[in-house]
């Protein structure tokens, strides 16, 4: 059955002066309440920040050391320094650049991230919908019904008759303790929640990426000369079995230098083994699978070590990393749940108003007459429910919880500052010790290469000369691929180039 719109308007337009005025009442009642209604429980303050003016107990250096060698520059600390929202350029790889860039549009973690926030916003959204305002429902039936006369005495008559109706109800929940908005306070804070969780599986993705770019091009030069020494140890044992052969040198001098280049072979197919696996964490971090051979493989030579490093002071921090302010939404939407928790001890009081038409035929469900309508008021008060005091305790025991949990955040935060901080420095100062001995290392070789051209060292002695400078490398390498480490730690740590 087809209803005219324009019949209904006008027919409502035509009743009588109570509906109307229940109606305008109505309007009244709810704005009154949406208007001079307040929230019960604790209004929420964020945390103050941090009373810390520092990382660490003593002061720490202005600047690094240096070190004579690639990725040995100073690096000097900027308080209050602003960092770059793509900060991983600082790195000076611009395949690197290219790959993050990817994957922040193709990583799982990061679409998972924005579909977590995206289901926030609209739980928030289907609440604030179904509580902030009045809910309309339209009714139509139709039916058919049989009368028995016998059951009023009248026997042997019977009726059959239709009752066609059409009906519009509003219902409105006034919320006069405020317990739907602090309900919608706590799924506010849950979408700021996921937000900065999304923020942080950015920097999280970003810093991962940069570190197992760093892990790979270390890798690959140990590798290398990791290959050079097993290399050198070759040529030792075949050289040394000849001497055994002649009577030169005894059985046990080949057997040890045979147990050494064994050690050297399995360091080798270990080396092997993480570089391809640091090839295959580089394609799932980038959205890829690990059979595609367009990932690229990168050295340590192609990056460079910033030269300026940021540091921004512990108040500051707290405002800007992203797990520190996604902790500060849990405890917001803790203190929200603690108000809805109290608002249901106080009285819920729910306005209704129903207009619509009844009639026994479909051609007069909307003539003259046919109006009825309803206005009605409910309130309800809870007199014995020890329950709800209790999920009122458990509410509060909550959000002490999500504060204790708040400031162990922020505690992490400032040890994994102060960490990176003296990792740096310490970092700048192997490095300049791995560079010594590897210069060292060097100057001896070409001395020994020098003697043994001349006659004055033996072969055997170059080829020790050529293991112990790769061995310096191996040590000179691990130095220059942690430094870079640790800065992209730093910037992790600083919460990257991120701001609310």
């Amino acid at each position: 059955m087809m209803i005219d719109i324009d019949t209904v308007r006008g027919h409502v337009a035509r009743s009588d002066g109570p509906l109307l005025h229940g109606l305008r009442a109505f309007g009244l009642l709810a704005a009154a309440a949406l208007l001079a209604g307040c929230a019960v429980g604790p209004d929420f303050r964020a945390p103050p920040a941090p009373a810390a003016s520092g990382y660490l107990a003593s002061p720490g250096p202005e600047r690094t050391a240096s070190a004579p060698v690639a990725l040995g520059e100073v690096q000097r600390f900027v308080p209050a320094a602003p960092i770059d929202a793509q900060w991983w350029r600082d790195l000076g790889s611009a395949r690197l650049d290219a790959l993050i860039d990817e994957a922040l549009e193709a990583s799982p973690t990061v679409e998972a991230a924005q579909a977590t926030l995206r289901q926030a916003r609209e739980t928030l959204d289907a609440r604030a919908g179904a509580t902030q305002y009045p809910q309309a429902s339209g009714r139509l039936g139709a039916q058919r019904q049989r009368t028995n006369g016998a059951a009023l005495g009248q026997s042997g008559v019977e009726r059959t008759f239709e009752l066609y109706n059409a009906s519009v109800a509003v219902s409105y929940d006034l919320d006069l303790a405020g317990g739907n908005r602090r309900a919608l306070e706590a799924l506010a804070a849950q979408v700021d929640h996921q937000r900065f969780q999304l923020e942080a599986a950015r920097l999280a993705l970003a810093g991962n990426l940069a570190t197992a770019a760093i892990a790979q091009g270390q890798l690959a030069a140990q590798l290398a000369a990791s290959e050079a020494i097993a290399g050198a140890q070759q040529e030792q044992v075949e050289i040394t079995r000849q001497r055994v052969s002649l009577g030169a040198a005894a059985r046990d001098e080949l057997l040890a230098l045979q147990t050494q280049l064994g050690q050297s072979r399995a360091a080798i197919s270990d080396l092997r083994k993480r570089l391809d696996q640091a090839g295959h964490l580089l394609a799932m971090l980038a959205g890829r699978s690990p059979d595609d051979a367009t990932v690229p493989r990168f050295a340590l030579a192609e990056f460079a070590l910033p030269r300026e490093l940021p540091l921004r002071l512990p108040s500051e921090l707290a405002r800007r990393r992203p797990d520190i302010r996604a902790s500060e939404a849990l405890l917001h939407a803790a203190n929200a749940q603690h108000g809805a928790a109290i608002a249901k001890l106080y009285p819920q009081i729910t306005l209704s108003a129903t207009t619509g038409s009844q009639a026994l035929t479909a051609a007069g469900l909307f003539g003259t007459g046919s109006l009825v309508w309803g206005l009605a008021g409910q309130a309800a008060q809870p007199l014995f429910n020890p329950g709800l005091r209790a999920e009122a305790r458990a509410a509060e025991a909550g959000f002490d919880a999500a504060a204790a949990n708040y400031r162990q955040t922020v505690l992490q935060a400032l040890r994994n500052v102060a960490d990176v901080l003296r990792a740096l420095e310490h970092d700048a100062e192997t490095l300049a010790a791995q560079a010594a001995a590897d210069a060292s290392a060097g100057e001896s070789l070409s001395t020994v290469g020098s003697r043994h051209a001349l006659g004055a060292a033996s072969y055997l002695q170059w080829l020790t000369a050529q293991q112990q400078a790769q061995q310096a490398r191996l040590g000179l390498v691990a130095a220059q691929a942690q430094r870079l480490a640790d800065t992209v730690a730093l910037y992790q740590a600083m919460g990257g180039g991120w701001t609310d």
